[in-house]
């Protein structure tokens, strides 16, 4: 099993981290998967629910609401479709409290396996949610631990079929 994290400031304001894991299954089953934003709830407890998610599904353009919620304070983060090429690669941009692009790529490994990587480009907002979310996350171990953490829960998801 292959698991790494790379974390790393790119300015005073933006932050990115990567992270991949192999997992035991198909591109097309991880995709299944990893792409449909219901599940984000499952991933990261900070999540409390998704909202106005498309009937039609994903596909450029398309958003949806993420619900997070860090102690008593709850926000909405408005989460948009920018790249949609299944199986292979995602990229939706986060907007709100936390501004972020994340990058999700599925590729194929021999014997029906697969490497998941994601890589996450984020810089909180001003205000008090911002404040509240940059200093928890910093409390918590960092975005580096709670995106290892989410791609750790996808691979049992995946696998457990």
């Amino acid at each position: 099993m292959v698991a790494w994290l790379v974390e790393r400031e790119r300015d005073d304001r933006m932050t990115v981290v990567r992270t991949a894991v192999e997992v035991d299954a198909s591109p097309e089953d991880v995709w299944a998967v990893v792409t449909d934003p219901a599940n984000l709830p499952r991933w990261d407890r900070h999540i409390e629910s998704v909202e106005a998610f498309p009937k039609a599904g994903l596909s450029p353009g398309a958003t949806y609401v993420v619900v997070v919620r860090l102690m008593r304070v709850r926000a909405r983060v408005k989460a948009e479709v920018l790249e949609w090429s299944p199986p292979s690669h995602a990229r939706i941009r986060l907007s709100g409290p936390v501004d972020a692009i994340v990058d999700t790529v599925v590729e194929a490994l021999p014997n029906g396996r697969s490497l998941l990587r994601h890589e996450v480009d984020y810089r909180f907002g001003g205000g008090a949610f911002g404040r509240l979310a940059a200093r928890s996350l910093r409390v918590l171990g960092g975005a580096g631990y709670e995106l290892r953490h989410g791609t750790m829960a996808q691979k049992r998801d995946v696998e457990a079929g």
